[in-house]
Parts: structure tokens; sequence; C-alpha cells
């Protein structure tokens, strides 16, 4: 009888002893090595074995915090929150990074995957430049078989080309950004189509980034006289003649008093738009985010100018993108990438975060009915900028070429020919 009352204590103190109560096995978690972008050695954070789990996590920046208690975040935590319904057992977590600089989502995405895997996103919002870099950098999945939502054709050509890097598809497109022309309508209205005589004639000054070192006002008014950037060889290089016609451009403005020299000291189109708010002309190019984050009741949109025959403009904007590292989370992932571009979803988001739509059927499912007519306009002759190693090369040389015109080192003809020299264009 003693034998067994000890052999009881013992299999109920076991436990206890070792800071369990009975019954209760613990876990022993063995991740397990998966191939990644750029290391294959990086383990996959683990699921929870005791709730049964799946994590997944997106970064966001800060204009779509989900937590941020801004319009756009409660339509996008509406939207997650709605995911972990429809799948059960599925955690879907938010964490807000910079969207550029130290810190921001490309440099923090390098770093977790070199030396905290354990801290790599499932997906990342990120913006055309940083899917350019990242995928580049083997920082992020092609998606091409893991989802047919990107040949979907309820997608605007600019915005198809959003996701796509060197002719693989590594991002949906959930916004758009497209410069645009911001104005206050003087005692003639000039309409959606102004022509840039039309504008000068309004005798007030016209803002733009003229010091802007990626150029991308004048990289758009060259694309829309149809000039090319890249040689036969793929090389960057700048029509001359062309060029011309677009520095020449900026003189005619200068000598009608439409550009004035002060634009020299402005560099990003948010700072050209801080410059309208301030009053400080009734006309300006930004980006059309600026404007739709804020419509301002004195202001109204209308297409880039262009100098050729056809509309145009750049375009940017904001792609999911996967950088799942776990192969058995991935396929919940990309499901979770398909939600969130759903176009009845982004049609919500867009007109809260004040971006451009990517899908046709979202544009027209904004209630604020004034926009659709330009807004509609301007999707269809966006462009997506130039890949980052041509706006490295072509934007300083177009800033010089620029800023001589307005500080009157050369003429338009001078200028052109020197910028597609630098280049070495013929």
């Amino acid at each position: 009888m003693l034998a067994l009352l000890l052999g009881g204590c013992a299999s109920w103190l076991g436990p206890l002893l070792n800071g369990e109560p009975a019954g209760v096995v613990t876990p022993t978690l063995t991740p397990t090595g998966v191939a990644i972008p750029g290391d294959p050695t990086l383990t996959p954070e683990p699921v929870d074995p005791i709730q049964g789990a799946i994590t997944i996590s997106i970064w966001l920046p800060p204009q779509f915090n989900s937590e941020g208690g801004n319009p756009a975040g409660g339509v996008l935590r509406a939207r997650l929150d709605a995911f972990m319904e429809e799948n059960p057992g599925v955690l879907v977590v938010t964490r807000v990074k910079a969207a550029s600089g130290p810190g921001g989502m490309l440099e923090s995405l390098t770093a977790a995957i070199a030396a905290a895997p354990a801290s790599v996103p499932a997906l990342a919002a990120l913006n055309r430049s940083d899917l350019e870099a990242a995928a580049l950098k083997g920082l992020i999945w092609p998606l091409d078989g893991l989802t047919a939502a990107a040949e979907n054709a309820d997608w605007y050509n600019y915005a198809r080309e959003l996701g796509r890097v060197q002719n693989s598809t590594f991002g949906l497109p959930f916004a758009g950004d497209a410069l645009l022309l911001i104005y206050r309508p003087p005692a003639e209205e000039p309409g959606s189509h102004a022509s840039w005589t039309e504008i000068f004639a309004a005798n007030t000054a016209v803002i733009f980034p003229a010091n802007d070192n990626q150029a991308l006002v004048t990289l758009a008014l060259y694309r829309s006289a149809g000039g090319l950037l890249q040689d036969l060889q793929g090389r960057p290089m700048l029509d001359p003649e062309l060029l011309q016609q677009v520095l020449q451009n900026y003189k005619d403005g200068i000598g009608q008093g439409a550009f004035p020299n002060w634009l020299t000291q402005v560099q990003t189109p948010g700072q050209a738009w801080q410059a309208f708010i301030e009053k400080q002309g009734d006309w300006v190019v930004t980006w059309s985010s600026n404007y739709l984050s804020d419509l301002p009741p004195d202001a109204s949109a209308a297409l880039l100018p262009s100098l050729g025959s056809d509309p145009f403009t750049l375009a940017t904007g904001w792609s999911w993108a996967l950088a799942d590292i776990d192969p058995q989370r991935r396929e919940t992932s990309v499901r979770l990438m398909e939600f969130l571009s759903d176009s009845e979803f982004l049609s919500d988001l867009t007109a809260a975060a004040g971006y451009l739509p990517t899908r046709p059927t979202a544009l027209a499912g904004w209630t604020n009915q004034s926009l659709q007519p330009v807004i509609s306009q301007v999707v269809l002759a966006a462009e997506v900028r130039p890949a980052n190693e041509l706006v490295a090369s072509l934007g300083p040389v177009m800033r010089e070429a620029v800023l001589s015109i307005f500080n009157g080192e050369a003429d338009p003809a001078q200028a052109a020919a020197s910028a597609a020299e630098r280049l070495g264009s013929p």
C-alpha cells in the first residue's frame, strides 16, 4: 500500500515540479529551415501550436495604419477583421513602418531578412520604388504561378505595370498616385484640357518642383512629347530636340511670369503643394494624393497639359508584396493579398485614403461623383514612373538643364544638347 501511495504521488507531483499543471504537455517548437530570397538558412516565425493560430503580419506605411484612427485605416481594419472571421485560426497583425528613410519599409525588410528572420512580415505594402528595389534584391517573392489575380481584366494599365518588375509580377496594386495640375478656378474656367499657353495667359504663378533631383515633372513633359528614355542597347538617353521643346516651354512660362525664380528652391511635389496651400500661386503640379486627401474647396483638378497629341502623366502607387518566408503559411498569405485586392474594398480604401483607384470597377464605386470625370481621364493617361536606375541617371541631368534655363545660363537648345551629350546620346 505504501508503494502504491508513493507511486501515485509521483505521478501527480511530477508535472507540478516541472512547473506545469497536471495533464498539460509542454510543446517543443522545431522551426524548419526554408529557402527564402537572399538567405536560404533563415527560419520562419513558428505557428503557435497551443492555439493553432496562423499569424500573418503586415507592414504598413503610416497613411494606411489600421490602428491609427484615420478613415483609410478604419476601412483596412474592417477588411482584416472580415478575413479573420472567414478564416478561423488565422490571426492578422499589423505593424507601421516609415514609408522611406532610416527605419523605413525597405531598410527594415532588408535588415529583418539578414538578421531577424522571425520578424520578416508575411506581406508588406510597398511603394513603386521600394517594390522594384525589393524585387531586384530578392526580398520579396514573384507572384507568377501563385495567384491569378494579376491577370484579371479589371486593372488599369498603369496599375498592372505598377506591380511588375522586369516582366514578372511582384505586387498586387491597391492604391495609385499621379502628377496632376491643381488650380484655383479663374474668372473664366479653363476646363480640364487647358494648354500651357492658356495657363500662362492666366497671369499667375504656376508652382512645380524645379529643383527636384528626380525631375519627375520634366520627365513627364518630355515623355508626353514622345521622348524616349533608353536607346536600343537599353542605355539612358535623351532626345535633344524633344527636351528642347520642354525647356522652351519653361522659358516661355518664365517670360510671362508664370514660373517665378523662387521655384528653383522647390525640391519636392510636397513642397510645391504647401506653396499652393499658402497661396503663393494659383496653379500647381503635384501628386494627386496631395489633392485627394485634402480636397480644398477652392481648388479643382485637371490633367497635366501634354506637349504631344495624347494625354500623359507619370504615376506611382502602392502594392501588396509577398515576403513570407514560411512555405506552409504562404498560401494563406496569398489569399489575404487577393482578399485585400477586392474591387469593392479598394473603392472604399482609395476614396478614404485619397489615392487613385487601380481598378475600373473600384472607381465606379466612388461616392464622390464630381471627381470621377477627371480621375477617369488621369488613370487612362498614366504611365508608371521610370525604373529607379533610369530616374537616378536622367533626373540630375534634367534638373541641371531646367535650372540653367531659370538662371539664364543657357538657352533651351544649348541646355538640351548639353544634357543629351552628358548621357552619351547621339
